[in-house]
């Protein structure tokens, strides 16, 4: 484990997965029919990789004419909306607990990150385009997770730092998936950090 401050980047945890599917499980039931997909993004959903222990999930919807329901929905297990938080098309959930989401028995929930995007954003074609590519390629993962280790010490517990250096890597491999070089212009903005 490397930690620098409050950030941390841990070796792979087979938890994560078993943590996902519960997660998973509790948002189709609450949020039925309104989404179309639950994704397990981030590094934490490719085995083997050295990741910030925190499960990114992504809820994917038709279109934005259903966001009230998933907002309503989510409420109702303890999130809180926080709206884009700067990525168009990407909305944020907040857990206003550590047993977020409440589904009957009181335990403490993973740390986790939860987004709504819709069906072919960028921020969710980003993800899955990444998460495949580590999944099919572990000696980039591996690569991935050694530079993320380096990172978390040179970043010095600052988190846009962090996420800064590992930017050049991320839309490297984007760049080979093929996405549009105006999405990586995008995305390259977004990971900038914020002075």
């Amino acid at each position: 484990m490397t930690n620098s401050n409050d950030l941390v980047v841990s070796d792979y945890s087979p938890e994560w997965p078993r943590s996902f599917e519960s997660l998973k499980e509790i948002y189709e039931h609450a949020l039925g029919d309104v989404i179309l997909d639950i994704y397990h993004v981030g590094s934490t959903s490719v085995v083997g990789l050295a990741a910030k222990p925190v499960i990114d999930i992504d809820l994917v919807i038709r279109d934005r004419t259903v966001l009230s329901q998933v907002i309503s929905g989510l409420a109702a297990l303890g999130y809180e909306h926080r709206g884009d938080l700067g990525i168009p098309d990407r909305e944020a959930f907040g857990r206003t607990s550590d047993q977020v989401p409440y589904d009957g028995p009181r335990r403490v929930w993973p740390k986790h990150n939860l987004y709504c995007c819709h069906r072919g954003c960028v921020p969710l074609k980003n993800h899955l385009a990444l998460r495949d590519y580590l999944r099919d390629h572990p000696e980039k993962a591996r690569e991935y997770g050694e530079l993320k280790k380096r990172f978390v010490t040179e970043a010095n517990g600052d988190i846009d730092r962090y996420v800064e250096l590992k930017t050049p890597f991320i839309l490297g491999v984007l760049w080979e998936m093929g996405l549009d070089r105006d999405d990586l212009r995008r995305i390259d903005k977004q990971n900038r950090k914020r002075k």
